[in-house]
């Protein structure tokens, strides 16, 4: 029988590779991107295990509010991404200490 702990220790073990993921490598956004959307998800594990164990839906709203944000971010980073490797030709973090306009 699967309890909410085992839910609570992968949702745990996900956030710290997200947050281990982020001060291991600040070179690369892209890396940087799914990092950040690893930790969303794994708060998103979160949510679904309370919502399921205390049978409360609240939870399983704020997981597509979550997801949205999620997308939103994925999008319009990516976006950013691409339009700062046309101009810069690279998309090391450590290269883009200045931004002109």
């Amino acid at each position: 029988m699967i309890t909410l702990s085992h839910y609570l220790v992968l949702g745990a073990v996900v956030f710290c590779l997200g947050v281990a993921g982020l001060f291991i490598n600040r070179k690369n956004l892209i890396i940087v991107l799914m990092c950040l959307e690893l930790m969303l998800l794994a708060v998103n594990i979160n949510f679904i295990a309370f919502a399921y164990f205390l049978q409360d839906l609240a939870g399983q709203v704020f997981v597509f509010f979550i997801l949205t944000v999620a997308a939103a971010e994925a999008a319009i980073g990516l976006a950013i991404l691409v339009m700062l490797f046309k101009v810069r030709g690279t998309i090391s973090v450590g290269e883009l200490n200045e931004m002109k306009g």
